[in-house]
């Protein structure tokens, strides 16, 4: 039996009977989750806040960090099993001091949805100089699931689901410059390479810690119509990935192909709820079932309209990244 899904060894689509256009109220049907701790970054806003409202609505307590606790209260008023606290991504010292705090209550997290992320955004550092998106789509992930293990561990039972995008077939993960010191700036290829950094921890994570009963996922929501992603993006960027044409108007062919925010939330849902991944771990998730691994061809590198790169699940770079991270950081995430 396969235990682990290095070089995409699970990566088979389970044929689920969802599909692109399966929303979260079809995948949360029938599941009950009382009594169930989940934490979602980003939770208050697009397909967080959907994901957020399904878990409370199926009985789930919901914690949501935000940076601006004003809108995350405005945003979820009304929901009920919800908890807001303070924590900005890009920050390391308030990741530390939400997963303090939570720690300190003794509670388990069933559920961590590492939703939170950024895209097409200029150059910008963090404060340990890591390249903004990397810092949000990756490493922010990393550091708080790394803290709040063992609260995961407690759970006996818990699922992480790390938020990543098709957008890693844009780019590997480049160990030589992952914070573009000594390259050019390019918005698409920072992005691409912090999905699949984000693959590639979901990979390991999950390898990593199945013996304690944690399991790890990572996502691709979708083309989704209606999120803030794109506050940031000029009409050139949105030319440049083929969604407008030379007069800056959305092309039909992608607007036919977009999702709206519940569809969009619902291979969330689906990795961190549905039975039918009990036994499997690991492997990259869209339109709530597992993806097809594409071929390693060189050829074949390019954006697809589906699918993981194989680059992405590569063992080797996975454990890699795994002690890049740990040393980028100054954090050292030992599962035991």
């Amino acid at each position: 039996m396969i235990q682990n899904n290095y070089q995409g060894a699970l990566q088979h689509p389970l044929r689920t009977g969802f599909n692109a256009r399966s929303t979260t109220a079809d995948i949360i049907k029938g599941i009950d989750l009382s009594g169930k701790m989940a934490v979602v970054t980003g939770g208050n806003t697009g397909i967080g806040l959907e994901t957020t409202k399904t878990l409370a609505a199926a009985g789930a307590t919901v914690i949501v960090p935000a940076r601006n606790v004003e809108k995350a209260r405005k945003n979820l008023e009304g929901i009920a099993n919800v908890e807001i606290e303070v924590m900005d991504i890009m920050n390391p010292a308030s990741i530390t001091a939400f997963a303090e705090k939570f720690l300190a209550s003794g509670r388990p997290v069933h559920f961590l949805i590492n939703n939170a992320g950024i895209m097409w955004v200029p150059l910008r550092r963090d404060q340990r100089g890591i390249e903004s998106q990397l810092a949000t789509n990756y490493i922010g992930q990393f550091h708080l699931t790394a803290l709040l293990w063992p609260a995961l561990k407690q759970a006996n039972g818990a699922r992480v689901v790390n938020v990543s995008s098709l957008g890693h077939h844009m780019s590997p993960f480049n160990f030589d410059d992952p914070h573009f010191e000594h390259r050019p700036y390019e918005t698409l290829q920072a992005y691409g390479q912090s999905k699949t950094a984000s693959n590639l921890f979901s990979l390991e994570l999950d390898n990593r810690a199945k013996s304690y009963n944690v399991r790890a996922y990572a996502v691709h929501p979708g083309s989704i119509a209606g999120t803030e992603l794109a506050r940031e993006a000029s009409v050139e960027l949105f030319q440049q990935m083929g969604f407008l044409d030379d007069k800056g108007n959305m092309r039909p062919e992608v607007l036919a192909t977009l999702k709206t925010i519940p569809q969009g939330a619902a291979t969330t849902i689906w990795a961190a709820t549905s039975p039918q991944l009990n036994d499997i771990g690991g492997v990259y998730c869209e339109d709530a079932d597992i993806a097809e691994l594409l071929s390693s061809d060189l050829a074949h590198m390019k954006l697809h309209k589906s699918g993981v790169q194989p680059y992405s699940l590569d063992e080797h770079s996975a454990k890699r990244l795994w002690a890049l991270t740990e040393e980028m950081t100054g954090l050292r995430f030992t599962i035991k």
